[in-house]
């Protein structure tokens, strides 16, 4: 497993975890994912093979405050998403070559 699609999936999980405490009013909790999903976000923008778009929702991840609402938990579960499709989309990769 390539330390990129390692990256993607924990970014993933990370995101969808805020996701999650932000809809149960545990935003402690949720600030705490953030900070980690910021975390993994800055390992990944580094990557040398990493797709752009990915790199884009990397950094704005970096560029987003830790106070949390509606909208921006909305754009968490979209990031949760694309970045869960492209670990996905890695993992199909190297099954093929």
């Amino acid at each position: 497993m390539n330390e990129e699609k390692k990256l993607a999936g924990a970014l993933s999980n990370d995101l969808f975890r805020v996701v999650s405490l932000v809809s149960r009013n545990a935003y402690a909790a949720a600030a705490r994912f953030l900070i980690e999903a910021k975390t993994t976000a800055g390992k990944l923008e580094k990557s040398k093979n990493t797709k752009t778009y990915i790199k884009n929702i990397a950094k704005d991840i970096l560029s987003s405050d830790v106070q949390l609402d509606t909208e921006k938990t909305e754009k968490f579960l979209m990031y949760a998403v694309l970045t869960q499709n492209y670990s996905l989309k890695l993992t199909k990769n190297t099954k093929q070559d």
